[in-house]
């Protein structure tokens, strides 16, 4: 098939053209590089420069015939979307409605959406499936709430088949060494961690040591980027065969606290990772993680890389390369 992998320059983006390429098909990435690296590019996908705000962009990367787009064009920063919403809404919502409206005026008829675990809230019950209740806590949430609903719409109205897939905490690399584009100023654990070991951040900060879990800190759901994008090659490849939309939950079931994340990283890195125990967030959950078995139902799909060893060492391995670059200079 001919794709159109949006946001292909990204950390996330960039696994999943990989991915497809693998499965032999045809890619095309459309960027603007505002977080995404040209370093991310594989010479074996075409490239467009062009921005999902702008309508001119979208209608001439689909003139040139697609059998299906990837949308991870996204601005996902949750405590930025609570202060900037004008943000959020033209480049979440507003970007995607343009896209589903290319994609329909070009023949376009299948589309994969990375949605978020942001759209459920505070877990009701564990491990989360895809009948918890939607109640996002972040207006990031809620825009990845509303594309899901403006995605059944146009199912209905249009036949635009879709696959929304859920993502819990995205971490790791590519183990081959092939991407190695890290993200801009990273808010997620994993990164963190690894700008301590390699001598960028002082210390990290733990929110929280009294939780009722295995060890007084919050457990999380983390899966392996790559293991997220073999799940686009074969959620795509179902909604084709099926000709039926889905939504699935993507996690690795196997929650990690954050002092297990750190001690593994100690181990891995044979850094000393300086860490300081503080106050709790508002709002953080003691315990949050999936459940995939709807994935595996209607995908085929189930995590590979995502046990805590690999995470970090595929997230050191590009790490290390790079500061040891830095410091070599």
């Amino acid at each position: 098939m001919k794709i159109l992998v949006i946001g292909g320059a990204g950390y996330i983006g960039s696994h999943v053209v990989k991915a497809f390429l693998q499965a032999k098909h045809e890619v095309t990435v459309f960027d603007n590089l505002s977080s995404g690296k040209l370093g991310n590019l594989f010479p074996a996908a075409g490239f467009i420069s062009g921005d999902i705000r702008h309508t001119d962009d979208l209608d001439g990367a689909f003139a040139r015939g697609f059998d299906a787009c990837v949308h991870l064009a996204a601005f996902k920063a949750v405590g930025e979307s609570m202060v900037s919403p004008e943000k959020y809404s033209v480049n979440n919502l507003t970007g995607t409605i343009n896209i589903l409206n290319a994609a329909c005026a070009h023949d376009c008829k299948n589309i994969v959406f990375s949605s978020s675990a942001a759209i459920f809230g505070a877990p009701q019950y564990l491990p989360i499936d895809e009948k918890h209740p939607t109640n996002p806590e972040s207006y990031y949430g809620f825009t990845k709430l509303e594309i899901e609903r403006i995605l059944g719409w146009y199912d209905t109205l249009r036949g635009l088949r879709f696959a929304a897939l859920r993502y819990f905490n995205a971490a790791g690399y590519d183990t081959s060494g092939e991407i190695s584009g890290l993200e801009s100023n990273p808010q997620n654990l994993l990164p963190i961690i690894m700008e301590v070991a390699a001598g960028l951040r002082k210390e990290l900060q733990v929110f929280g040591k009294d939780y009722d879990t295995r060890d007084g800190t919050c457990v999380r759901d983390y899966v392996h980027v790559s293991d997220l994008a073999q799940a686009h090659v074969n959620a795509l490849e179902a909604i084709v065969k099926e000709k039926k939309s889905l939504t699935v939950n993507l996690g690795s079931e196997k929650g990690i606290t954050v002092t297990e994340m750190l001690e593994m990283a100690r181990r891995v890195t044979g850094k000393e990772i300086p860490a300081r125990y503080v106050d709790r967030r508002p709002g953080d959950p003691s315990e949050l993680y999936a459940t995939s078995a709807h994935a595996r139902e209607l995908i085929g799909w189930a995590p590979q890389y995502s046990d805590c060893e690999t995470l970090i060492s595929s997230t050191w391995a590009v790490y290390e390369h790079l500061h040891g670059e830095k410091e070599s200079k």
